[in-house]
């Protein structure tokens, strides 16, 4: 097989194209917490474009939020990040207050991997309301954001990837995640694409 060259773009792998169903689709804003700030402030303004355009086309939105509360849920992130990790209870574990969220009508999701589904009875909850389909945004684009996503389409929902609206620590990591998803698991959407579908 073929190896392609590292300075392709991941627009050479969209080969798929498709706009989301609103009736039956949800919007996952992954871990825009205080923790990741940094990161998370330069896409920022799309992520708020993105919410805006799903509240609008009456699309639920679920904030999930990464902490860990006791030494029995560390799993391998401790030995991986060294010990780094995001405490419940502190204000690094908190959702970042600029997001837009309406506390009596957007679900959190508290996680404590890199997968929304793992644990948090994600699933059900959207399978609950019809949900078919979801739009992936949020931190870090190539941990959970990409594991989401993977773990969305083996459990059968479509989904939708923002390129505008997710983040990661440098470029060719994000760019890395958003071929290997154009190529086998997502379709790629930004605020402008939203906008036109939505």
């Amino acid at each position: 097989m073929a190896m392609a060259s590292s300075s392709t773009s991941y627009k050479e792998y969209e080969i798929r194209k498709r706009n989301p169903n609103p009736k039956v689709a949800a919007l996952l804003v992954i871990d825009m917490q205080n923790y990741f700030a940094a990161m998370a402030k330069p896409i920022l303004q799309n992520l708020l474009t993105t919410i805006r355009l799903c509240r609008r086309a009456s699309i639920p939105v679920i904030f999930t939020r990464h902490s860990h509360k006791s030494p029995s849920d560390y799993g391998m992130l401790d030995e991986w990040w060294n010990g780094d990790l995001i405490f419940d209870g502190t204000p690094e574990s908190q959702l970042m207050p600029e997001l837009d969220r309406r506390p009596h009508q957007d679900h959190v999701v508290d996680k404590n991997t890199y997968s929304a589904f793992r644990g948090t009875g994600l699933e059900d909850y959207l399978k609950e309301r019809g949900v078919q389909e979801v739009i992936v945004t949020g931190v870090m684009t190539n941990l959970c954001c990409e594991t989401t996503a993977r773990e969305a389409f083996v459990r059968g929902f479509r989904v939708f990837f923002s390129t505008d609206a997710t983040a990661t620590s440098d470029e060719e990591l994000h760019e890395a995640t958003l071929k290997n998803l154009a190529y086998g698991f997502a379709y790629l959407v930004d605020c402008n694409r939203l906008d036109q579908a939505l």
